[in-house]
């Protein structure tokens, strides 16, 4: 594996090997990550870029081989990436642009909500806060990634790096964990 180029290990990706996105991620994320905080300040939105940019190259590593194929080879892996990146980049910039454009409308309940219910809803929301800081930190990862972002099952285990299997089970026992903490 350490032998293989960036543009090898995109046609391996391509042909659904997991050790080579691994190691693809391996050697081109902490790059990655440097050169969008260059162009981004917010470590949220670098994050999430970088999430999105690494799932479309699992996703799309195939047009990058096919277009290597017709070409004789032409074009880098690295520049590939970047490409991606720079557009998930430009396209966060954009919803956050729509967001702040779109006025907020407060709308009129038709009833207020009990006093007890507020007290109850503060208090719950502490309560999950808390339930969720005792999680350890791989177990809120997965849950972050599923129930969060949305994200399937074998998309949070590329996204995370482990078994689809291994998700499945750290958001089981996220929710077992939440429920008791909560009851």
């Amino acid at each position: 594996m350490d032998a293989a180029d960036e543009g090898e290990l995109v046609r391996r990706v391509a042909r659904g090997d997991r050790r080579a996105f691994d190691e693809l991620y391996r050697r081109t994320a902490p790059w990655l990550e440097v050169r969008l905080r260059r162009r981004c300040a917010d470590p949220d939105l670098v994050a999430e870029v970088l999430q999105d940019t690494y799932l479309a190259v699992w996703r799309a590593a195939g047009s990058f081989a096919g277009a290597q194929a017709r070409k004789g080879g032409g074009g880098s892996a690295v520049g590939w990436l970047w490409t991606i990146a720079a557009h998930r980049l430009v396209d966060a910039f954009r919803r956050r642009a729509r967001k702040a454009q779109v006025p907020q409308v407060q709308l009129m309940p038709s009833t207020s909500p009990a006093a007890e219910d507020e007290v109850m809803a503060a208090r719950m929301g502490q309560e999950l806060e808390q339930a969720l800081l005792v999680l350890p930190p791989e177990v809120r990862a997965a849950l972050r990634a599923t129930v969060l972002d949305g994200l399937s099952p074998r998309e949070a285990s590329v996204l995370l790096g482990v078994p689809e299997n291994t998700v499945k089970s750290r958001v089981r026992r996220a929710r077992i964990a939440l429920r008791e903490a909560l009851s």
